[in-house]
């Protein structure tokens, strides 16, 4: 009787343990779900990017004045008759 309780005993502690530590068991479910919302988060952070790009194609698509705003700031174009100052400020 006694050994049939040990061996009992012991299949518990075996299957306890697969249960907390074996593939599928609890810890890896955690890890899991800690990398689906991570995965989540950048998901939304890219879809809330792509949606700025895409206003910022359908402006540039649309607008005149931001292509020249664009061309501007990121090429340093000028119309013909101004003049381009750069003002460079000393560092401390």
């Amino acid at each position: 009787m006694k050994v049939s309780i040990a061996i009992l005993g012991l299949m518990l502690v075996a299957l306890q343990y697969r249960l907390w530590f074996g593939d599928g068991g609890v810890m890896e479910r955690r890890q899991l779900e800690h990398r689906v919302a991570r995965l989540q988060q950048q998901v939304q952070e890219r879809q809330e990017r792509n949606r700025s790009l895409e206003a910022e194609v359908q402006d540039l698509k649309q607008n005149l004045s931001a292509v020249e705003e664009r061309a501007r700031r990121d090429l340093g174009m000028i119309k013909k008759g101004e003049t381009y100052v750069m003002v460079v400020e000393e560092k401390p």
